[in-house]
Formats: C-alpha cells, sequence, structure tokens
C-alpha cells in the first residue's frame, strides 16, 4: 500500500469516526433534551394525560374555535413527549388530580374543573364570573390586585403548573378572560418551556400574562406581567364585620 493510499484510508476512517462521534452526541444532547422536556410536563414515554376543556358558553355546548388552537398546540407538546393524551369535557372530569398530568383550558366561568382547582390549588384568586356586563366583567383578582379586561386591547390569562407533591403529575391551568388569550397561553408555554424548567424546574409555578392588541395580533403579543405564585396561593383573608357600638 503506497503512502497516498495508506493516508487516504486513514482519511476516510477518521471521517467516519469523527462522523458517529457527532451523531452519538447530537444523540445525547436530543435525548438529554426529551427527557428534561418530559420532567417537566410529567409525560414520560407511553404514559397518559388529561386534556380537560370547557365550553363556549354562546356555543350550544360547542367547543370556542380558540380553544380548539389552544388544545392542538397542546397535543403537539404531547406528541413530542410520545405520550397519549384523552379529552374530557369539565363537566365529565370527575377524578382527583397528581396521577396524570392534566391541561386544563378556560375560565371558571365556563369550567367548573378549573373553578375547582383555582378553589383548592389558588385561593388567592378570585375571578368575576357575573355574566351581567360591567367594568369588572371577567376580572381577575389576584391578592390585593385587580385586572381588568379591555376586549381586544389587553387581556389577561393565569399559566399555572401546580403539583401537589414531589411525585405527583402537575396541573396545568390556563385560565384566561377570553378564549384567545388561553390559546396564547398554550403557545406562550410551547415557545418558552425551556425557559420556564430552567427557572422553575419541577416545581408550582402561576405567571400572570398579558395578551397585547389581540384584535389585531391575534395570540402572538404576549408580555409576563409577574410571577404571582405566593399571591396566588395565599388565601384571601374574609372580610371582617364592623359592629357598631349599641347602647
Amino acid at each position: 500500500m503506497t503512502d497516498d493510499v495508506r493516508n487516504i484510508v486513514l482519511g476516510v476512517i477518521a471521517a467516519g469516526i469523527s462522523a458517529a462521534l457527532g451523531w452519538i452526541a447530537r444523540t445525547c444532547l436530543w435525548r438529554r433534551k426529551l427527557h428534561r422536556k418530559q420532567a417537566f410536563f410529567g409525560l414520560p414515554r407511553n404514559s397518559e394525560c388529561l386534556l380537560v376543556v370547557n365550553r363556549d358558553a354562546g356555543g350550544d355546548g360547542a367547543v370556542h374555535r380558540h380553544d380548539v388552537f389552544a388544545l392542538l398546540e397542546l397535543s403537539a407538546l404531547i406528541k413530542d413527549c410520545s405520550a397519549h393524551a384523552q379529552i374530557l369535557s369539565h363537566d365529565v372530569a370527575q377524578q382527583g388530580f397528581g396521577e396524570r398530568t392534566e391541561f386544563c383550558v378556560g375560565g371558571p366561568g365556563s369550567n367548573r374543573r378549573m373553578a375547582a382547582h383555582l378553589h383548592s390549588l389558588l385561593p388567592g384568586v378570585k375571578v368575576n364570573t357575573d355574566p351581567e356586563p360591567g367594568p369588572d366583567r371577567a376580572a381577575f383578582q389576584i391578592g390585593s390586585e385587580r385586572y381588568r379586561v379591555e376586549k381586544g386591547v389587553v387581556e389577561y390569562v393565569l399559566l399555572a403548573r401546580l403539583t401537589v407533591s414531589q411525585d405527583a403529575r402537575p396541573v396545568f391551568l390556563f385560565c384566561g378572560q377570553r378564549a384567545i388569550t388561553n390559546q396564547a397561553a398554550s403557545r406562550y408555554l410551547a415557545r418558552n418551556y425551556e425557559k420556564l424548567a430552567r427557572k422553575h424546574g419541577n416545581n408550582t409555578f402561576c405567571l400572570l400574562l398579558k395578551v397585547v392588541n389581540s384584535q389585531a395580533y391575534g395570540p402572538d403579543v404576549v408580555e409576563l406581567v409577574a410571577d404571582v405564585t405566593r399571591a396566588a396561593q395565599t388565601p384571601v383573608p374574609a372580610p371582617r364585620n364592623s359592629h357598631r357600638a349599641t347602647g
């Protein structure tokens, strides 16, 4: 074998080894990224989860189209984790939480399951569900702060990841003032879950998001207002009854 042939053979072998090492490295990084994603969402391979959806109040029991879009966003995340989803209406999802990951979509006015989760897990959050028109309709009360909706201009949504114990599967809440904000929150989660996982790990958090000018930009322009975890988990003190002295 001449020197030229030997150099060519060695070059081909070196290139093959480099390609194999590169493939192994990329595969390891992909698997590590996937495992972090599965851990954050509580969705190990072939696991089951719940998608709990509300009903459009004015749609004869139909699901609002923006909530359907939210379900599609979440379904893509679930598929990426090699998990499986069961879609349930809020009024038939009568089971506990922690055994399976749950994604709950819709405000408490149209989603009984959401109302139960807020009451049990986020007692510091109050949502005005009065159907009568008024400035406080659908407003959020979080601690001492109130957030009113300006339809199509400024709207708010809560995005929460909640767990009741270290080993329990999480519950994700998408509680918006309008259906389009539920879609905005699901899209925000899909785009930012890596950043959220780095910041919060697999712990509980509750974020208040603002959807800006949805009448022009749809669900795409979303701003993080604040991490309201502590306020949302702190029960609001009951108002004290005033007593007037008699005599």
